[in-house]
């Protein structure tokens, strides 16, 4: 069965997240520099067949988009040009990055690994896809 990713799309770094075969549950998977997620992408859907691409929506309180939307436009458009047969569906990530910040310093024994914002990015993901998911 093919996966579902979930996208926490930053200016620098970018938090990517996947399904289990089934679509039921997301597990963060890396982060990785915005500048090289069009070839991590093209690499992972050659080996796990990705058949949705979930991107967080950046909504603030009022309803407005962040200005980073212009830069996710475009992401998205560059992606389709290259993967053409991936869905890409948006979801709402507000609060995200909020909730993985509990969820590490809840759940993590270590300050070094609460402290590593790589690790807030690829949890974000998953709670991006893991609503998804849940939705669907």
């Amino acid at each position: 069965m093919k996966r579902v990713l979930g996208i926490d799309y930053g200016l620098k770094r970018t938090g990517i997240a996947i399904s289990d075969p089934l679509g039921i549950i997301a597990s963060p998977l890396e982060t990785i520099y915005t500048k090289n997620l069009l070839n991590y992408l093209l690499n992972l859907n050659k080996k796990e067949k990705i058949s949705v691409l979930v991107v967080g929506l950046p909504l603030n309180l009022n309803n407005k988009l962040f200005d980073i939307e212009e830069n996710i436009k475009e992401f998205i458009q560059k992606l389709k040009a290259h993967l053409p047969e991936i869905k890409i569906e948006r979801i709402d990530e507000r609060f995200t990055s909020k909730i993985a910040r509990n969820y590490l310093n809840n759940y993590s024994k270590k300050q070094k690994i609460r402290r590593k914002k790589e690790n807030l990015d690829k949890v974000s993901a998953s709670l991006i896809l893991q609503s998804y998911l849940e939705r669907k």
